[in-house]
């Protein structure tokens, strides 16, 4: 006869620390920054448009203006192609890390493309941007002793856990400000290695770096440049190779980072650079060595789509045409919108609780999904509505996305 005591039936508040995973939920809820996954299945073909699950009992179609398969490579037929036949050629998974059987030719071959497009001795793919910042920037500091990391105060935060990891002295300077990046590395130890970080587009703001011009610092200052190009790649540059290889300074630069997931429609990341410096960030970065490879069919589908557009500058220029011609639609309307350089386009709404109710609304009434931006991802205050036009966003939908503004600005009383 079995003599154990029988269990209590289980209940949510007997779990460890319940109170205190609560309360941290409760908290960002409070400020109005509680983030809602849209659940929505896009069609190939008809990007952007999707069909958003509203519940188990209802869906809704939409239109997506938050993307950031800026150029809609994820429904290319010639890329989904490639990623068929690699299937069926190789079957799925890579089976390991780089170093145990997860290299396949797939990985050689992409990486051999990206080292192309960017000019540099070599490439080295990693799985997913964030990764590859992390990655990189956190093992500098092995591979350059008393290393000092100067750093944009807008850096994406995939690039500040990597400067955290790194354990070294690191120098915020200002956004864009070569006068107090200047400073800072006037005060540093001439002999100190250096590093100087920064991304090319920067996202939520819409702007470009001074890159020439951080180059020159780089020199004067015998610093090492990093730059992030995640929102460039494919986007910018007449093989689109970024805001580097557009302005001619792809030469300039010792590490170009950027992803396979934006321009290109895939996933993974990445970063080009000299043969010796890559060999060093393979031997010791641990979030390469210890991490299973991306799939051969996504390598394959991402060295498609990088061949794609190095020789598709029509693309490129109807998605800048696209940009533009939103912008010059949020301009003549009077909205308070970010007028950037750039492909994206942030509508400013300034209160976290009154951005969700806005997208709330766009997507309940009009079938129109822009995603709220909050803190931590920009300040507090401002809170805005990103939105990234893509080639196949058409004038209708524009006429659209016009027309429930308008009305949804008045509800909200946004002026």
């Amino acid at each position: 006869m079995n003599s154990e005591p029988k269990q209590a039936p289980h209940k949510p508040e007997d779990e460890k620390f319940s109170g205190a995973f609560r309360d941290a939920v409760n908290r960002v809820r409070a400020e109005g920054r509680y983030r809602i996954f849209r659940d929505i299945r896009r069609h190939r073909g008809k990007f952007p448009l999707a069909t958003w699950y509203k519940d188990d009992l209802s869906e809704q179609k939409i239109t997506v203006w938050c993307s950031n398969d800026y150029m809609g490579m994820g429904q290319n037929p010639c890329i989904v192609d490639a990623v068929k036949q690699a299937v069926d050629a190789v079957g799925t998974g890579s089976g390991g890390t780089r170093n145990i059987s997860g290299t396949t030719h797939y990985h050689v071959q992409l990486e051999a493309e990206l080292a192309e497009l960017h000019a540099k001795d070599a490439a080295l793919v990693m799985t997913s941007g964030y990764v590859a910042n992390e990655a990189t920037l956190g093992v500098m500091s092995k591979i350059l002793p008393g290393l000092i990391i100067y750093s944009d105060e807008m850096n994406h935060a995939s690039m500040i856990s990597g400067i955290s990891r790194a354990r070294c002295e690191k120098r915020i300077f200002k956004h864009n400000d070569l006068a107090d990046l200047e400073r800072l590395l006037r005060q540093a130890d001439p002999a100190a290695p250096k590093l100087i970080a920064f991304e090319s587009v920067y996202s939520m703001d819409a702007d470009i770096a001074p890159i020439e011009q951080i180059c020159d610092l780089a020199d004067k200052y015998n610093a090492l440049t990093y730059i992030d190009e995640v929102h460039a790649v494919g986007m910018y540059g007449a093989q689109g190779g970024g805001v580097c290889e557009a302005r001619g300074l792809t030469d300039r630069v010792d590490i170009i980072q950027g992803t396979l997931a934006k321009a290109y429609g895939m996933i993974g990341g990445y970063i080009a650079a000299r043969e010796n410096i890559i060999d060093a960030v393979r031997s010791l970065a641990s979030g390469f060595i210890f991490t299973t490879s991306i799939p051969p069919s996504t390598a394959a589908g991402a060295l498609r789509s990088v061949r794609y557009l190095k020789v598709a500058p029509e693309l490129r220029e109807q998605h800048q045409e696209r940009a533009n011609t939103l912008k010059s639609r949020f301009r003549d309307a009077g909205y308070n919108f970010i007028d950037g350089d750039t492909h994206i386009v942030p509508l400013m709404v300034g209160d976290p609780v009154k951005c969700q109710a806005i997208s709330d609304r766009l997507i309940e009434g009009f079938g129109i999904y822009a995603q709220p931006i909050n803190f931590p991802t920009v300040p507090r205050g401002t809170e805005r509505l990103r939105f990234t036009p893509s080639p196949v966003h058409t004038d209708a939908m524009m006429d659209e996305l016009m027309d429930a503004l308008a009305v949804v600005w008045a509800e909200f009383e946004m002026g």
